[in-house]
């Protein structure tokens, strides 16, 4: 992966060798500028890829040849010689461990060793940390708007940029609290959970009863084969009898394909409903004294006194599809020993069709003595975003599980991090870019960072210190510059303190064992759990202050009045 990197990378490592520089020690740091979408936080994520990366870094010979025909033809063969000795074995990596919560201007990783190594290892380093750490993030406000309860699915493959950004989108939507994926690859090549049933595709794939085959499945505690079919017809005319709906209004293509699936996985059927209707037909089609009727005839249906007066006319149109097909068949497995385990919606208004088939499925429940039919997950998917959650949540949906998929893999709302890799310090100088834009301007030298804590147990800044200063102690108090900042120093007193870097790579190697996926991902969610509501909210959050030590502004001030 050598070669996976911008050729100004290797044209100013010619610069370097020319110059005699190339073995300067020298510094870098990657960090991002802004919180993304609006927020206060970011996960660090792509650590264990970066470290892999490092591992293997070297020029092949085919690599050699390659660069010998893009770089220009004065470059010395010397040069190329000089390339097929580099590697990773002088350079040394810190870092935030994978998943944390990291905020702006914090470096999420410190590089150091020869300049020219430190220069080209830039851009993939860059490459393997800012969409992780963007994606995780996006993952993360899904989570944190869903609430712990609901359970969350990565389905987005088939819109994400290419097949790395899929497989890296699974794995990092993972990390930020997703639960499942349907991601095979990414199941086999992460361990993560997989989950995935049918699509519409299969549901209209049938036209009639006639075309289901095998008809027949035992039932779980053994016995003679039972025709489901002919089951889940007797249970058709009692579903619909319950909703006062004719039988012939559901289509039996789509009760053939339920019934199908149902046989090849009777331990795991779930229900597309909305392939062709998923409970009812325009409210015009019942005349109004049918309606009154009804309203005297469905208690257990409609529930107390609903919310949504048209919602409840809706609900008495005469049901005709995809839901009473499903229950029929669920009811028929249940009668065989085998339990269904839920529903999806793919369009439509899904938190009143959520309500809705809640209270049919509470109604069977009731009516047919089956205590946990009520509770059948109900879970969807359809374009999800952070506005649909919020909806589901502000209108009491009875959604279980939620399918997210262009919104999390392609990040819309911010398509980028924006890390940067910048020099903090060659030949143990410090080295500062200065610029007009003030929060594009570094902060030099080599650093240690700590996150200061607070009586409560919350983060409440991060504080940069030059390396060799010494580290701050929990009750003592501290002058502080916070970043953005004029005036003078803050004074700040942590009750708890706590350095954020660890070395993961010397020597060629990687000096600290790395967590598995599943407990970086149990980090993620401990780290974003420790924030304070303030800066955890993914609406107007309070900013969260980053700040550095005194003898770091100074040093700060220096260089800038040296280079004005």
């Amino acid at each position: 992966m050598a070669l996976l990197t911008d050729l100004y990378q290797l044209t100013m490592a010619y610069g370097y060798w020319r110059a005699g520089r190339h073995r300067a020690p020298a510094a870098a740091e990657l960090f991002f500028r802004c919180e993304p979408f609006h927020g206060a936080f970011a996960l660090g994520t792509g650590l264990a890829e970066g470290l892999r990366f490092l591992r293997a870094f070297r020029f092949s010979a085919a690599d050699i040849a390659y660069l010998r025909s893009v770089l220009p033809s004065t470059t010395e063969d010397a040069f190329f010689d000089y390339l097929c000795t580099v590697d990773a074995s002088e350079v040394t990596v810190s870092s935030v461990p994978e998943g944390s919560v990291v905020f702006s201007r914090v470096p999420l990783l410190q590089v150091k060793g020869p300049l020219l190594v430190v220069q080209l290892l830039e851009t993939t380093l860059l490459c393997l940390v800012n969409y992780a750490s963007l994606v995780a993030t996006n993952a993360a406000r899904f989570r944190l708007l869903a609430g712990p309860e609901m359970k969350l699915m990565e389905i987005g493959l088939r819109r994400a940029q290419g097949p790395d950004g899929g497989l890296s989108a699974s794995k990092y939507s993972y990390i930020g609290g997703f639960d499942y994926t349907s991601n095979v690859l990414a199941g086999k090549l992460y361990g993560i959970p997989v989950r995935g049933t049918i699509a519409h595709s299969f549901i209209m794939s049938f036209t009639s009863l006639a075309e289901v085959q095998p008809r027949v499945l035992p039932p779980l505690a053994g016995g003679e084969p039972v025709d489901l079919a002919a089951l889940a017809e007797s249970w058709l005319q009692r579903v619909c009898e319950l909703l006062h709906s004719p039988p012939e209004k559901a289509n039996r293509g789509e009760l053939a394909a339920f019934v199908s699936y149902a046989i090849t996985f009777p331990h795991n059927f779930q229900g597309l409903l909305d392939t062709y209707c998923v409970m009812s037909v325009p409210v015009l089609r019942c005349h109004l004294p049918q309606v009154f009727v009804l309203l005297l005839s469905l208690p257990l249906v409609l529930g107390p006194r609903p919310k949504r007066p048209w919602a409840l006319i809706l609900l008495l149109a005469p049901v005709r599809s995809g839901l009473p097909n499903f229950c029929a068949v669920a009811l028929a497995l249940h009668q065989l020993g085998y339990r269904a385990i839920g529903v999806r919606l793919d369009s439509g208004d899904l938190v009143q069709q959520s309500k809705e088939i809640r209270r049919v499925l509470r109604a069977c429940g009731t009516t047919f003595q089956v205590p946990w039919f009520g509770s059948i997950p109900i879970a969807v998917s359809n374009d999800i975003s952070e506005q649909s959650l919020e909806s589901f949540i502000r209108e009491g949906s009875e959604i279980d599980v939620i399918g997210v998929g262009t919104n999390l893999v392609t990040c819309p709302l911010q398509p980028s991090l924006g890390c940067v890799y910048k020099l903090v310090e060659v030949n143990g100088s410090p080295c500062l870019k200065l610029t007009e834009e003030e929060e594009k301007m570094t902060i030099p030298g080599i650093k240690a960072v700590y996150r200061l804590y607070d009586d409560a147990g919350h983060p409440f800044m991060d504080l940069m210190a030059l390396e060799d200063e010494p580290a701050p102690n929990a009750g003592q108090e501290l002058a502080v510059h916070v970043l953005g900042r004029r005036g003078e120093a803050t004074k700040v007193r942590p009750t708890a303190v706590e350095p954020l870097h660890r070395t993961y790579f010397r020597d060629g190697q990687v000096c600290e064992v790395l967590p598995s996926l599943p407990e970086v991902r149990s980090h993620a969610q401990a780290s974003l759990s420790q924030l304070s509501p303030a800066h955890r909210r993914l609406r107007e959050p309070q900013p969260y202050p980053v700040a550095v030590t005194e003898k770091l502004h100074l040093l700060l001030a220096e260089l800038r009045q040296a280079r004005q």
